[in-house]
């Protein structure tokens, strides 16, 4: 049986770009859209975006999005706050993570994302530095590649000072020591060769 294509992000970015202007709310894409975004070609077969909810509750994001094509994937828990929506474009059945952002560097990343034409949509996407910083703390092998990727492509104007401050405020937040030591041997293997 032949494997089907990945679904073509655009039309899930333009509805949802739509749906969250209508509510004036602040949001960017990260993950391999960003990647993309950013210069590196990448397969992926989801969107990952962050949304600051303002005033609002994210199940009353929930209820907004569902009117503009998106669906949960999965019933949330109603006792508490989710900080992850689970979401599904309906037209194109490409899944959608929302993460919902937190006073702290999620404010920061808002602030710093530009809007950028991905494929024919223009949509906010987090900055290359931010991007970077993120990508070294998920930490897996195609984050890691990620990395290398952004860094190939965006060498001469990354601001890499900004790229240590946010990855040591990763440090601060989760305890973990060795990011900082994993964000130079990737600096270190990008720009030598």
């Amino acid at each position: 049986m032949p494997v089907a294509a990945p679904a073509d992000p655009i039309d899930l970015l333009r509805d949802l770009d739509r749906a969250l202007a209508e509510r004036g709310l602040r949001w960017y894409v990260f993950g391999a859209q960003a990647v993309v975004a950013h210069g590196r070609p990448r397969a992926t077969a989801d969107v990952d975006v962050a949304v600051e909810v303002g005033g609002s509750t994210a199940f009353e994001l929930v209820e907004h999005l569902g009117r503009h094509g998106f669906d949960l994937r999965f019933p949330l828990d109603g006792s508490r706050e989710p900080k992850l929506l689970p979401m599904v474009h309906r037209p194109t059945a490409m899944p959608l993570d929302v993460v919902i952002t937190t006073s702290g560097l999620h404010e920061e990343f808002l602030a710093r994302a530009k809007r950028s034409d991905l494929g024919g949509v223009e949509v906010p996407v987090v900055s290359a530095e931010d991007l970077v910083a993120m990508k070294v703390l998920a930490g897996r092998r195609k984050d890691l590649e990620d990395v290398r990727g952004v860094l190939l492509e965006q060498a001469a104007t990354l601001d890499l000072t900004r790229v240590r401050e946010v990855v040591r405020a990763f440090e601060v937040v989760t305890g973990d020591t060795k990011l900082s030591r994993r964000l130079e041997r990737l600096l270190r293997a990008a720009l030598s060769g």
